[in-house]
Formats: structure tokens, sequence, C-alpha cells
């Protein structure tokens, strides 16, 4: 009698498979991102009318400005926010929770985040997603190619692990060096936080993302994300002092609590 032979692991089979399974996950992942986003769009729509009537008549200069970020593959990414600076202002790509830079509602937008609901345009134009790794200045991808090789497999999101995790980062970023402080102490975790969601993304995981990132916004619930799994769970509230002076401040390091 004839032994049945089963699918070898890694065989030419098995590959193709995984191929095949990775593809129907991307579509049905961009679908999703159309349908939300449109349906987004349509109900933020007087919201984003205000907003771009107060930024207007605020101060002189456009109501939407694009910031140059990495995207997909390494390539170009002009990322759609609302103008919250002076169109004079210069400086660090870094902003604090009083830079003297922001407009008088710029600060408003940065803190709600309301500067970045014209990222949904980005993801019907398919150069981003809903949720997945925070698209990145190119200055800062280039100091670490080989991790944002990883990274940039996907399209950046909106929102994702690291935009939870570090939500409050304009507040605790060294004032004397945010740049530096960003480079050695923000930027890796922010790195393995993303490498992480690459590895594990799923639909499951993006509702769950979604659904923290609506708890941010309308009631102000920060999130503390587990480095080893991915998992969310409610930040226990921290002095601003202890946060800035932590080397893993926004991030969860191990325990599921």
């Amino acid at each position: 009698m004839r032994r049945r032979i089963g699918r070898v692991p890694g065989s030419a089979a098995d590959l193709s498979r995984r191929l095949r399974g990775s593809l129907v996950a991307l579509e049905r992942k961009r679908v999703f991102d159309i349908v939300v986003g449109v349906v987004a769009l349509i109900v933020l729509s007087p919201l984003i009318a205000l907003v771009a009537l107060v930024v207007k008549l605020d101060s002189r200069g456009p109501v939407f400005v694009r910031c140059s970020r990495v995207g997909r593959n390494g390539r170009a990414l002009a990322m759609l926010k609302f103008r919250k600076m002076c169109v004079e202002a210069a400086g660090p790509p870094l902003t604090a929770a009083d830079d003297d830079r922001f407009t008088r509602i710029g600060g408003l937008l940065a803190r709600t985040k309301l500067d970045e609901i014209p990222q949904l345009w980005n993801v019907l134009r398919g150069s981003m997603s809903l949720v997945g790794p925070r698209p990145e200045d190119p200055a800062f991808v280039g100091l670490h190619p080989d991790a944002y090789a990883e990274i940039l497999q996907v399209r950046p999101g909106i929102t994702g692990l690291s935009q939870l995790a570090f939500a409050n980062e304009a507040k605790v970023l060294a004032a004397e060096d945010r740049v530096r402080d960003y480079v050695e102490r923000v930027l890796p975790q922010k790195i393995g936080l993303d490498r992480l969601y690459v590895q594990r993304r799923s639909l499951p995981m993006d509702l769950e993302i979604l659904a923290w990132t609506l708890a941010r916004i309308g009631l102000r619930t920060d999130a503390a994300v587990h480095r080893g799994t991915g998992r969310l769970t409610a930040r226990r509230p921290r002095r601003l002092e202890a946060q800035a002076e932590a080397p893993t401040a926004f991030a969860d390091t191990g325990r599921s609590g």
C-alpha cells in the first residue's frame, strides 16, 4: 500500500497557499478602508467644513498642508493635514505641547488630533490605511533602514499601536532637545511596536485599535500597549514628570494590566 505523503511545510504549494491568503487579507483590508473612509468623510463633513473655515479665518496661509513622509515600500508620501502652524514657521520636525509655532487654533487641533482628519483622503487614494504603522519623516527612517524595510511592507496608518502608545508624545519630549530625545528614547520604542503590528496584523487587531482610538478621542482614555503581544489596556494615570524620565513610559513592557 502506498503511503500518502502530506504537504511538506515550506513547499511551493504551501508558499502559494500562504501567498493567496495574504492577498485575500490585503484585499479585505483595502475594502474595509474604503468603506469606513467614505462613511467617515460623510459623517465628519460638517466638522471638516467648520475646521477648514476656522483655520482660514484664524491666520494667513492655506487650510491644508502636505507633510513629507515615507510610505509603503519606501515611496514618498504627501500626508495631508489641517495647517496648525504659522506659514513662516521653521524649526525641528517635532512639536511641543505649547509650541510657539502654533497658530491660535493650532494647539487645539494638535491636542484633539483634528488636524489628522484630512488623512482620510490619503486612505481613499490608497497611500495610507486606517490602521498601520505611523508614517515617519524621511530623516528618521534613514536612521533605521533595516527595521523600516520590514515596517514599510504595509501601508502606514492614521492610527495604530505606536500612535496610541505615544498619544502624549508632545508633552513628554525633553524641551531642551526634542529631536535627540525622540531619536534616542522614543523612536526605538515606536519601531518595536510598528514591527509588532506588521508581524501580527489582522482585522480583529485593526478593529480593536480603531475602538481604542475612538475611546482616546471621545473619552480621553489613554491606552497602554503590551510590547510582546500588542494587547491594549487602559493606562494607569501617571505624572508627566515620571513619564518624561522613564525610558519605557509609553508602552507596557510586559505586564498585562
